[in-house]
């Protein structure tokens, strides 16, 4: 019979004792049951002991978080978490070295414990970590464990990052701008940065003014990957935190500084895999980027701005610049109007009177006004050439220039996500951004040439322009998802799929819905389907049983702890625990934790979740929301939180559990993976029937004959 929900069995050890087996009652106070186990040992002052995990993380035991001890675990009788901090605090002030590094070190390892965290904080012990950074006389191991403990206790948010002296902050900083400082203390610098800078406008302006972007482009080019990660991380946390003018000046200096050809060179491209949260950085920067092209994106033309009518005046003088010299010599104002008027209906404006209302709508905006600039002075034989091979064509088989570029711009905005918030968890950049300035502006120069090479294959007429601009978005869609390295590598690309390419895809993929969609296909599929949905369901538990790293995220920044978590071999056990940065696969020996997968209740995603629920009251992040999910287990208080690192990993995982529960897949990756398997499935059995149409129904069964007398009787042949 199994034991009561309030009661779980466990072991508990101490050092140079034999083991207590006890069955411990979630009902009784965890004082009284300390006394037990010291009782146990004949152990005076049991109210100086305390219960923690003997594995993994050993964190404390209290009447907070006993509810999540299970049947098997393992505790340890140790000194209770505020006579561990009672005495570390005078070890850390030790004048004996070795016992101030022995203190810090353990210091240091139990801050990771809040309960240990709490009761340090409270007997002022941050005052003393302060103390050993700001009078500077300690180095090497004694600073990286302190800055390290002081890393860890300000994790748990007991103390706001705005109580720091400035004194403390400028020795932060010093680590990070002197060359003689050990790789390990500057990351723990660089870290404490990171972390402080998003908390308060005033710290924010301190560390930008006190650590430059050069000393960050140094870090940056440092063959250790860890401190160029870290200061990576302070990069994005300085660009996120400053106003859309500090930020548009920061990403001009770093654009003369030639930051994008380096992380192209030797960040993208290194011999060394990238990792996920570089992965992560690169996308930031490259989202700040191009949504520095916003404001313009979103203000329309000002008709009385002398500037911008100049660069509309520009386009026209570019393409007709000598033949306007030429003819409007002695031409009357009004003959020069007409003139201007016709320029500006070959440049492809729809109201060719006044150009500026065509640039009205925002967005695209003036952003579509300065691509066209763009490409008029930095590809003027191009831009001469589209304008002058339309202008001579007939009026209703010219490509509009200018309606081309705003509708481009637009569908470029769409496809680059411009103006949207940066997602927390994404990963997905384009190597190219990082291979070319300007960009924004590079790869309209490329697509724009592309509209008119399009707009000539598809014979288009005027009133074929959606249809023209639907094909074109197409064609760089389909060419940016195959993450071209390079523009050139693009162009190539994007040129090599013409429109006869995209009616080919489109044939193909109408072709085979056709043939999906015959009545006898679909009986097929339908008879196919268990078979394939069983494939599927023991592809998701493999990937289970093989783990993922997930990445715990905090309400106050994204980079935190890792964790890895995986599924037996024998699909019975789910184990997990932290890993270190920089670990793949770890055995699953080494993940202490473990779910029974028969205590698994119920699965939890999005919203439903209690880890997103805790989070903040501001804006809750829709990336976050959509890769959260939890597993229920025991009893319902009971959640083992996710945040997968990408929607790939949050279908296989939620489907994975969901099979466990014995319950449907529901995620879009089933649908898909079951589509792509039938799609490939009904081809190998319809291959012998390759031209031959199928009818809607099965022929009809033809009648029995009359008679069976044209049966050969072999009795009568063996006589």
């Amino acid at each position: 019979m199994p034991p009561p929900k309030d009661v779980v069995k466990i072991a508990i050890q101490m050092v140079g004792a034999i083991p207590q087996l006890i069955e411990l009652q979630q009902t009784k106070p965890l004082a009284s049951v300390l006394k037990d186990v010291c009782d146990a040992w004949s152990l005076p002052n049991a109210e100086r002991y305390a219960l923690q995990y003997a594995d993994g993380r050993q964190t404390y035991i209290t009447e907070s978080n006993r509810r999540d001890i299970k049947n098997g675990s393992i505790l340890r009788l140790t000194t209770s978490p505020d006579q561990e901090a009672e005495q570390l605090y005078i070890g850390i002030q030790s004048k004996n070295v070795d016992v101030k590094t022995d203190s810090l070190k353990k210091l240091a390892s139990l801050s990771q414990d809040v309960t240990f965290a709490q009761e340090f904080i409270s007997r002022n012990g941050l005052k003393q970590i302060y103390s050993i950074v700001e009078e500077g006389n300690d180095t090497g191991e004694i600073l990286t464990h302190t800055l390290k403990a002081f890393t860890e206790l300000m994790e748990h948010d007991f103390v706001s990052w705005e109580n720091l002296s400035t004194v403390f902050i400028r020795k932060i900083v010093s680590y990070v701008n002197m060359n003689a400082v050990d790789a390990s203390i500057q990351q723990l610098s660089l870290s404490i940065l990171e972390n402080m800078v998003p908390t308060s406008r005033l710290l924010f302006e301190l560390v930008k003014k006190e650590v430059t972007l050069d000393r960050l482009l140094t870090h940056l080019q440092a063959t250790n990957a860890q401190l160029q990660l870290k200061a990576m991380a302070l990069l994005i946390a300085l660009l996120l935190s400053a106003t859309d003018t500090e930020r548009r000046d920061m990403m001009d200096y770093l654009r003369e500084k030639n930051i994008r050809q380096f992380i192209h060179k030797n960040i993208i491209h290194s011999s060394e895999p990238l990792g996920d949260e570089m992965a992560h950085y690169l996308y930031v920067l490259q989202s700040v980027s191009l949504n520095l092209c916003e404001h313009r994106m979103k203000t329309s033309m000002d008709p009385y701005s002398q500037e911008q009518r100049d660069l509309l005046q520009s386009l026209r003088q570019t393409a007709f610049e000598s033949e306007s010299e030429a003819s409007t010599g002695n031409f009357s104002t009004e003959r020069r109007r007409s003139l201007c008027a016709k320029e500006f209906r070959k440049l492809g404006f729809m109201n060719n009177s006044n150009p500026a209302e065509d640039l009205r709508r925002a967005p695209p905006g003036l952003l579509a006004l300065d691509n066209m600039v763009y490409f008029s002075k930095n590809t003027p034989n191009a831009y001469s050439r589209f304008v002058l091979e339309n202008s001579s064509r007939e009026d209703k088989h010219e490509c509009p220039f200018a309606r081309s570029s705003i509708q481009l711009t637009l569908i470029l905005c769409e496809i680059l996500h411009v103006g949207e918030p940066c997602s927390e968890t994404a990963q997905a950049f384009y190597p190219m951004f990082f291979g070319q300035d300007h960009f924004f502006e590079e790869l309209f120069c490329i697509c724009i040439q592309l509209v008119n090479k399009t707009w000539k294959e598809m014979r288009a007429t005027q009133e074929d322009f959606d249809k023209v601009m639907q094909v074109v978005r197409e064609q760089i869609t389909r060419i940016l998802a195959l993450k071209p390295t390079s523009l050139e590598l693009f162009k190539t690309r994007v040129n090599g799929m013409n429109y006869s390419e995209i009616l080919k895809l489109r044939q193909m993929e109408r072709l085979h819905q056709e043939e999906t969609l015959a009545v006898p296909v679909l009986e097929l599929r339908e008879k196919l389907k268990p078979e394939l949905l069983e494939l599927i369901r023991q592809q998701r538990l493999l990937h289970l049983c093989e783990g993922t790293l997930f990445r715990k995220i905090s309400s106050r920044r994204r980079q935190d702890k890792l964790w890895y978590c995986r599924l037996s071999p024998n699909h019975k056990v789910l184990h997990y625990g932290d890993v270190e940065e920089g670990v793949q696969s770890p055995p699953i020996e080494s993940l202490l934790e473990k779910i029974p997968v028969a205590d698994m209740k119920m699965l939890l995603v999005g919203k439903e979740c209690p880890h997103t629920k805790e989070k903040s009251s501001g804006k809750q992040n829709k990336d976050v929301l959509e890769l959260a999910f939890s597993i229920v287990h025991d009893v319902e208080e009971y959640c083992l939180n996710f945040i997968a690192p990408n929607r790939y990993e949050f279908c296989l995982w939620t489907d994975g559990l969901n099979v466990l529960l014995g319950k449907e897949m529901t995620s879009e990756r089933t649908q898909t993976d079951l589509d792509v398997l039938l799609s490939m499935e009904l081809k190998l059995r319809l291959l012998d029937l390759e031209n031959i149409s199928i009818p809607d129904k099965p022929p009809p069964i033809p009648k029995p004959p009359s008679n069976l007398n044209f049966c050969y009787d072999f009795s009568q042949a063996e006589q």
